[in-house]
């Protein structure tokens, strides 16, 4: 009763419009932007939904609200689920007339964590993985009128499968468990021989296009980049751009592309841009930028895994670059395509995080670390070999998923020692995977000692409870985390009790003179000695924690607008001096 009583459910401004008026088809925006054809037909909306346990059948006797997770006052439940249980979900369709030419294939975004698929009765598949899309071919289970059902169960607790933030008992730096579908379900109709997927590497002047068929055949047809045509065989073609536009969060410029293999046509899009460390400086195009970032964890007060609607997430990165900053670090959460869409066409660069499994400890993995005393060697930590190959297995998904995207330049492997094991090995299959972006292996705490073999990209540290004092290793400087400021407003609190942070204020003025001190007198010096970047914890308030430069419910912004960009333009002034 006393959790109750000092929890309050905040709204966003589009959550309460959608609690208003529920859309009957809610973010039915096209899920996959990176590669798209004429036919969609989403299946977000009214689902018959039972929770059950102890393989009892579904009796159906709620409706949950697609894609909203049950945990969340959007999808009409609103209420934890048991690890137990078993969530069940059942939709009626029938295919538009004319829909069909070929194969339909039944795509669910992500499920949390484990999911069966059936079509009028027939089992068609079975996906683990709490934060990756995945397709089952429904062809030849289609009838005129179908019954879809998706069973759902979620193994938090076992901490096998990758689970980032969630925790079964919520609090402090730990957010609301979630479970079951989170992301969008929907049908389309391709050719029997299809474009499964594409991927597109690029220099400052050209994009080769690599094509995977469903089929495993080579790819033969022709690519339209950029106003370019080009023939390709053995699915593969470079097209030279003339007069090329860079991209930059300054000018995110998107060519348009079109690809045709046989009977399928795609439409997707490119950004000329390179990554690199020069001279231990991070590069974009060649030049020396710095990245002023933003924690950013990707909650909401009201649909929690998602915002209300698409829009969301385009808002708070406007926010961000409002407010000066030109880099957003996913922190241990995929998003749907549709953020880095949103940050790919708006100009945010995106560090993206890998999601933790296995165990956390906070004497061993905060505790110790914060006042220095950290392991250097990792290969014997998280020895069970089923949790380290669920978690590499969830990096290579993370890594195909994102890869396509121009905002992603950096990837991080292991934040804080969270479930930490053998970055070496880490590192050398992430960068057998992706050679084109900087890797952080080791965001905080345990990277290995200087002049021993560094299997990272970057010296990459946390700072919270001391000045900000970094001088140049070997690598380049990366301030991963920083800051953690609490500023508690009231009435846009999600507790009315407990508060999470680093150092408190209680007025908009002195929290906002406290960061641009925090950034004038040791960010810019740390700059001007060689850091390439550095992530201010956080982008919003997320539960418990205060720390955010927006409230949880999204309604306030928390910082003036004119001194943060002062501390941006100052930070400018630093990486060119």
């Amino acid at each position: 009763m006393q959790q109750k009583t000092k929890i309050v459910q905040l709204t966003t401004p589009d959550g309460e419009q959608f609690l208003s008026s529920p859309p009957p088809t809610p973010w039915s925006v096209y899920p996959r932007p990176h590669l798209r054809r004429d036919s969609f037909l989403c299946l977000n909306g009214l689902w018959d939904f039972s929770v059950v346990e102890d393989r009892h059948p579904p009796r159906y006797d709620e409706k949950i609200l697609v894609p909203f997770v049950p945990e969340s006052p959007l999808s009409g439940i609103g209420r934890t689920i048991s690890e137990k249980a078993t969530l069940c979900y059942r939709k009626e369709f029938s295919l538009p007339e004319g829909f069909s030419r070929g194969r339909v294939l039944l795509h669910i975004d992500a499920a949390d964590q484990i999911a069966t698929v059936l079509l009028n009765g027939k089992i068609l598949g079975t996906h683990r993985g709490g934060y990756d899309r995945f397709t089952v071919d429904v062809t030849d289970a289609l009838e005129e009128k179908n019954i879809l059902e998706i069973f759902v169960t979620d193994e938090l607790e076992t901490k096998i499968l990758p689970y980032g933030k969630q925790k079964s008992k919520r609090g402090g730096m730990w957010y609301t468990p979630i479970s079951g579908i989170w992301q969008t379900v929907w049908l389309e109709s391709v050719p029997k021989r299809y474009i499964k997927e594409i991927s597109v590497r690029t220099t400052l002047t050209s994009a080769t296009v690599s094509v995977e068929m469903n089929d495993g055949s080579p790819a033969e047809g022709r690519l339209v980049a950029g106003g370019v045509s080009v023939d390709f065989t053995d699915g593969q073609a470079t097209a030279e751009i003339p007069e090329p536009i860079l991209w930059t969060p300054e000018t995110p410029h998107l060519y348009d592309l079109t690809l045709t293999v046989g009977e399928d046509e795609i439409s997707s899009y490119f950004a000329l841009r390179t990554v690199t460390i020069e001279n231990k400086r991070l590069c974009l195009n060649k030049k020396p930028i710095f990245c002023h970032g933003l924690l950013d964890q990707g909650y909401f007060s009201d649909g929690i895994f998602l915002p209300a609607k698409p829009s969301g997430y385009e808002k708070d990165i406007l926010f961000a670059k409002k407010m000066g900053f030109n880099m957003l670090r996913k922190h241990i959460k995929v998003e749907p395509e549709q953020f880095y869409y949103d940050c790919d066409r708006l100009g945010m660069l995106v560090f993206q995080d890998m999601v933790n499994n296995s165990d956390y400890s906070f004497l061993r993995d905060t505790a110790l670390p914060t006042v220095g005393l950290v392991r250097r060697n990792d290969k014997r930590l998280h020895r069970d070999k089923e949790t380290r190959q669920a978690f590499l297995e969830g990096m290579e998904t993370t890594v195909r998923q994102l890869s396509f995207h121009p905002s992603v330049i950096v990837w991080t492997i292991f934040n804080e020692g969270w479930g930490q094991f053998d970055h070496e090995t880490a590192y050398r299959r992430l960068k057998e995977l992706d050679d084109t972006r900087p890797i952080d292996s080791t965001s905080g705490w345990f990277a290995p000692r200087r002049g021993k073999p560094s299997f990272t990209d970057f010296d990459s540290r946390h700072v919270y409870f001391k000045p900000v004092k970094l001088t140049m290793g070997e690598k380049a400087l990366f301030l991963s985390e920083f800051g953690g400021y609490s500023y508690k407003i009231e009435g846009h609190s999600f507790n009315l009790k407990d508060n999470y942070g680093y150092r408190t204020f209680t007025d908009r003025k002195s929290f906002t003179d406290a960061l641009e001190k925090l950034y004038l007198d040791e960010i810019v010096p740390a700059v001007r000695n060689g850091l390439s970047a550095a992530v201010y914890t956080q982008l919003s308030d997320i539960e418990d924690e205060t720390n955010g430069l927006i409230t949880y419910d999204r309604r306030v912004e928390k910082v003036d607008e004119e001194q943060m960009r002062r501390i941006a333009e100052a930070l400018r002034s630093a990486i060119n001096e």
